[in-house]
């Protein structure tokens, strides 16, 4: 996946391919949402600050929702990434549950603050964007619940309550974290979030009657 450009990088006035100018209209419309939220932004803001004219942004997005919705899915997708990397970088399940853990506050923590496009929408009103923030809960929420499910005893139904009890935990507290000026150290926050969540899975023993590991 191609990354979305930030005004810094964004060069004004250049022929750029295809591919490069979405990118680039994409950097500006995320800026944009970001700052004003999606019914206060409007294309003209997202053209200007892209340095296009408004038939170029057209030209690649016939609207400000195709726009928004370019925006989630690439969020919600690198989310869903980033959670599938945490629980494959280790064997270790309280390691996972830290890696985890951290996965959702580095998410959250970025400058680009596209993390407010997807958990703190002003257009959950409409199903496209409805459907794709519940889909990236459920996608999440899936990877950690086969962990669960294969470590465990427990039917798939209640490995995914617990899942989506973990993905929750640790998305609602990231981002009071940050709503709060982030005054405890990231580091020190994903400890203390994820070892919470460890102590209660813990008690769900393995295969074979041992506790987890």
């Amino acid at each position: 996946m191609t990354a979305i450009q930030d005004t810094a990088e964004r060069p004004r006035g250049t022929r750029l391919p295809r591919s490069a100018r979405r990118n680039q209209l994409l950097g500006a419309a995320q800026e944009v949402f970001v700052a004003q939220g999606y019914h206060a932004a409007a294309m003209d803001d997202i053209a200007e600050r892209a340095g296009v004219s408004k038939p170029v942004l057209y030209q690649h997005f016939p609207g400000k929702l195709e726009l928004y919705l370019a925006l989630l899915d690439t969020h919600c997708e690198a989310l869903v990434e980033a959670i599938h990397a945490a629980l494959e970088s280790t064997n270790d399940n309280k390691s996972r549950v830290l890696a985890t853990t951290e996965a959702y506050f580095e998410y959250v923590s970025s400058e680009s603050g596209a993390f407010r496009l997807v958990f703190e929408s002003d257009l959950t009103n409409e199903e496209a964007v409805r459907e794709r923030v519940e889909r990236v809960t459920r996608d999440t929420a899936t990877l950690v619940s086969k962990v669960i499910a294969e470590d465990t005893d427990l039917p798939e139904e209640e490995s995914m309550l617990l899942a989506v009890g973990v993905c929750g935990l640790c998305q609602i507290t990231a981002r009071f974290w940050l709503a709060q000026g982030a005054t405890i150290p990231q580091d020190e926050a994903v400890r203390m979030v994820s070892s919470l969540s460890w102590r209660g899975l813990k008690g769900f023993p393995l295969h074979g009657g041992d506790a987890a590991h």
